[in-house]
């Protein structure tokens, strides 16, 4: 309806500017940006008051609930109370569950699904009557001298503020509730037994009286293999990418990189279990094989299979990032290196890397983000085994792989085993931060300026 109702007011709106301009009467605005005003102001408070509606969704059906709620819940405890009304809120919108509910009588489903109705139409006729008021206003808004063009790039610019500060928000609630369930977890655990500790082993005794382990907390050893595992994809992705880039966008002929390029890129398409799979029946028994035959002792789930893998997968962030960087530095320079004398090799490392570096390294920041938040490959080909160790071919597991394994099933966030999820993922969130900012003194030290 709302959508039905921003057409036509676009419509109106557009018909009654070229009117005027069919009466030869020059307009401050083009037809569409009137149609454009028309239509924002009658679909934005709609959507405004359907929004608000969804937010306080749960208080209006608790509000029509309590009062049919039977008698006989009055001796329940309130957990008990809770699961009645989570389930006549679950069944509200229809009628059939109602009648056939333990809770409620035949005349109680039928008197509450009548005022669910109700309200489901006042809804409704609200959102129709306020689309109207605002288009009519509006509408009447319009004539010959009506800058609707500032107008409507003021509502877009509003609209694009408001999304920009919703993104920032999410990301700031985001960090305070890693930061907020990170200190109750330093509250059953010291700080430097987790930061420094060497042994992590989580399980934890659910009551006093049960016989369990206490827990050990130690994360170097998940961030050892985080690093480990990381570094094996990145000097795979990293060289093959950027000499992919250079490839594709010094060398190759258009023909050939209209072809090239998009194969290149199907292998960032490939689902990650595909290459968890890949690692764990191909990859992990060749290497194992490989490292027989030279008389190496090579663990069947080892990093470096996992960080090979891994890899291949992540070649396309870098070598389709690096080709468009180094595609859009002007032809200028790179014609200048050449009538110089300098050879396609020495323009490339002289010229057109140096000028394009600062995308080349968000390029390798992303693959080493991508290559950090990994978990399917690592779950599947390098396993769960924490162990403290720099040798590629032993089993390690990674900061993300525990945070899943830490969360799965029913779990009581009370417990440190549980709250060390968050730990590490604000630990990894400020080493990708500490990542990035070396990443920005690396790209303004040796970045290229050109006017």
């Amino acid at each position: 309806m709302i959508a039905a109702s921003g057409l036509l007011s676009f419509k109106l709106g557009k018909r009654r500017a070229r009117s005027q301009l069919e009466n030869n009467e020059p307009l401050r605005s083009m037809p569409i940006y009137h149609g454009l005003y028309v239509s924002l102001w009658t679909i934005l408070p709609p959507i405004f008051l359907l929004i608000l509606f969804l937010i306080f969704k749960n208080n209006i059906l608790d509000y029509l609930i309590t009062p049919f709620i039977s008698a006989s819940t009055i001796s329940m405890g309130l957990d008990e109370v809770i699961y009645v009304k989570n389930s006549l809120m679950n069944n509200i919108s229809n009628l059939n569950n109602l009648i056939d509910s333990d809770f409620l009588s035949k005349e109680m489903a039928y008197s509450l699904y009548g005022k669910y109705s109700l309200g489901r139409l006042v809804i409704f006729g609200s959102l129709v009557i306020l689309s109207i008021i605002f288009s009519f206003l509006t509408f009447k808004k319009l004539s010959v001298r009506f800058d609707a063009r500032r107008r409507v790039e003021s509502i877009f610019k509003f609209i694009f503020f408001l999304f920009s500060t919703m993104a920032v928000l999410t990301t700031v609630g985001i960090i305070l509730s890693l930061i907020f369930e990170t200190i109750r977890f330093f509250s059953h655990v010291g700080f430097f037994e987790f930061i420094f500790g060497t042994h992590w082993s989580p399980q934890t005794s659910i009551r006093e009286d049960q016989v369990g382990s206490s827990g050990s907390f130690g994360a170097i050893p998940l961030f050892t293999g985080t690093l480990l595992i990381t570094a094996v994809a990145m000097s795979i992705a990293a060289p093959l990418g950027l000499y992919s880039a250079i490839f594709l966008s010094q060398y190759a002929k258009p023909r050939t990189r209209d072809w090239l390029k998009p194969i290149l890129e199907i292998l960032a398409g490939i689902p990650t279990v595909v290459y968890g799979f890949f690692a764990a029946l191909t990859v992990g028994p060749f290497v194992r094989s490989c490292g027989e035959y030279l008389g190496l002792t090579v663990a069947t789930e080892s990093a470096l299979a996992a960080g090979a893998v891994m890899g291949v997968m992540i070649i396309p962030y870098v070598s389709s990032l690096s080709d468009d960087v180094m595609s859009a530095v002007p032809v200028s320079l790179r014609d200048g290196s050449l009538a110089l004398g300098a050879t396609k090799a020495e323009t490339v490392k002289k010229v057109i890397f140096p000028a394009a570096l600062p995308g080349i390294v968000s390029a390798l920041l992303l693959a080493i983000s991508r290559a950090i938040g990994e978990t399917m490959i690592v779950v599947m080909a390098a396993g769960l085994a924490a162990n403290l160790t720099a040798n590629p071919l032993s089993a390690v597991t990674t900061v993300t792989v525990q945070i899943v394994t830490l969360l799965v099933g029913d779990q009581e966030f009370d417990s440190a085993k549980t709250l060390a999820a968050f730990a590490l993922g604000l630990m990894l969130f400020a080493i990708t931060l500490v990542l990035n900012i070396f990443a920005m003194i690396i790209v303004r030290r040796y970045r290229e300026r050109y006017e």
